[in-house]
């Protein structure tokens, strides 16, 4: 076994003798480090979250904010981590620490209530804070930080409230935890953290950690972990761990070998092609998010309605694609944006058009040893989009239904149509009968009645606690009316 370390708040530590299942959460609090608590194991609350030196977007590195519950630790071999007790910087000998601006702001405003989430609170409104484009000046208007605003989820700061999205307070202090975030100004000259964002962050390190007989492996190229796919068939791969942490967490899953893809850098490229866009599956949301910057509009919907920034700084689509799930956020958008998935194995690559690649209930055509290795999107996108998630909170929630639309229409004839369901059968699925009632109509109210009558009866929806298959259906044909209204309404605007 090679020796596995993690640098936590500056400080190079052993990971051994952790078990390869053992989270930074559990790993953190057993060396004393017990601000990061946890509350839900399952990456919903955000208790847990810490701050990790990521490749960055902007700069070379960024301080991302992760769940620090869903991660494995072995998973950051060789990584940098900082706690919410190493965001304050220590004083001289038998003096206090001198608080971070955020914890600063979080205790001056009352954003610390029972307390058992401030920490969560402080490292998720710490990255925020740090991302390098949030905002120009180190001095903000503190009275307009309580001021009403046209925009209630952005600061005078520039501070995206989002960046809290995965964060849950339940004593409801949210009023003065989002004046602490909207007061935050800009990291001074001498912040070392700020400092550090002008560095690469450490390179991923080829890791073979095992105990007990079980291995967590994160092979150096797509090659090596192919090949290693091919030999241990049982091995279950990992990206962002927002699935897999889960079950380990709270079914008690183990694996005798997890295989890390996340750091892969063939998963990892964005490519602009004249006719299509290739995302590396491995890419994280937040990452495909920042890059693509608004030029893929439907997949700009997707992203803020997708689980929550915490969720989104570590989930890949590679990963969302790979679980199968029916109610998975990101397929029925790709299936109207006609995303083809590029799968790997040793042998090479071969590319599946999405809309063939699920065969069943958390089934598809990838065979065992094969990877998601990328996720084309063709060229040119239509001009006519929409994503529509029914669930039952706006944000950080798993949807009842979703809907995405991807329209052509010239001369008000609709000449293109791809819808996209999720959450209405045993797999993600394409609304053909819809698409046909629509195409080589004019986009009128009579042609969208009856084509979301036609939309009503797609798929095979069913009874559970989340909705009703009658409202599923029901919410189906309301969507194609919602999108109507909507570019009705842009058009006469």
């Amino acid at each position: 076994m090679v020796a596995a370390w993690i640098t936590v708040n500056g400080k190079e530590t052993p990971i051994s003798p952790a078990a390869p299942h053992t989270t930074v959460l559990d790993f953190l609090r057993e060396r004393g480090l017990t601000g990061t608590k946890e509350g839900c194991a399952e990456g919903e609350c955000g208790a847990c979250s810490v701050l990790v030196a990521r490749p960055g977007v902007h700069k070379p590195t960024d301080w991302v904010a992760v769940n620090a519950c869903l991660v494995p630790v072995a998973a950051l071999d060789g990584q940098e981590v900082v706690t919410s007790e190493g965001l304050a910087t220590a004083g001289e000998p038998g003096m206090p620490a001198t608080l971070h601006p955020v914890q600063e702001e979080m205790a001056v405003r009352g954003g610390s209530q029972c307390g058992y989430c401030t920490p969560g609170f402080v490292c998720s409104m710490a990255s925020e804070y740090y991302r390098p484009d949030r905002c120009a000046h180190a001095d903000v208007d503190s009275d307009a930080a309580s001021a009403d605003s046209t925009d209630s989820e952005h600061g005078p700061n520039g501070f995206d409230l989002h960046a809290l999205s995965g964060n849950l307070c339940r004593c409801t202090g949210y009023r003065p935890i989002r004046d602490a975030a909207f007061a935050v100004g800009a990291p001074a000259e001498d912040d070392a953290l700020a400092q550090r964002r002008e560095q690469s962050p450490p390179e991923p390190a080829a890791t073979e950690y095992t105990q007990d007989d079980s291995a967590f492996l994160r092979p150096s190229t797509l090659a090596d972990a192919l090949r290693l796919l091919r030999e241990r068939p049982g091995a279950v791969v990992v990206a962002g761990s927002t699935d897999w942490g889960v079950e380990v967490n709270i079914r008690s899953r183990r694996a005798n070998c997890v295989v890390a893809v996340d750091r892969l850098p063939e998963m990892r490229e964005l490519r602009v092609e004249s006719d299509h866009i290739e995302i590396g599956a491995a890419q994280t949301l937040t990452e495909i998010e920042r890059r693509l910057d608004g030029s893929v509009p439907l997949l700009a919907e997707l992203f803020p309605q997708f689980a929550s920034r915490l969720i989104r700084n570590s989930a890949t689509l590679g990963g969302n694609l790979g679980t199968g799930s029916p109610i998975g956020d990101s397929p029925p958008v790709l299936l109207a944006l006609e995303a083809s998935v590029v799968l790997a194995d040793a042998d090479g690559e071969r590319e599946v058009p999405l809309s063939d690649y699920f065969t069943g209930y958390r089934q598809s055509v990838r065979r065992p040893g094969e990877l998601i290795r990328a996720v084309r999107v063709p060229l040119p996108l239509s001009p006519v989009v929409a994503f529509h998630k029914i669930a039952k909170r706006r944000f950080d929630d798993i949807s009842s239904v979703a809907v995405a639309f991807a329209l052509d229409i010239e001369d008000g004839i609709v000449r293109k149509a791809r819808i996209g369901l999720g959450g209405v059968a045993a797999t993600p699925i394409r609304a053909l009968a819809a698409e046909a009632a629509l195409e080589g109509k004019p986009w009128a109210v009579e042609t969208v009645e009856a084509a979301a009558r036609v939309l009503r009866a797609q798929g095979t929806p069913m009874d559970d606690h989340r909705a009703s298959a009658g409202y599923r259906s029901a919410m189906l044909g309301q969507s194609l009316l919602k999108l109507y209204a909507q570019t009705t309404e842009a058009v006469s605007s």
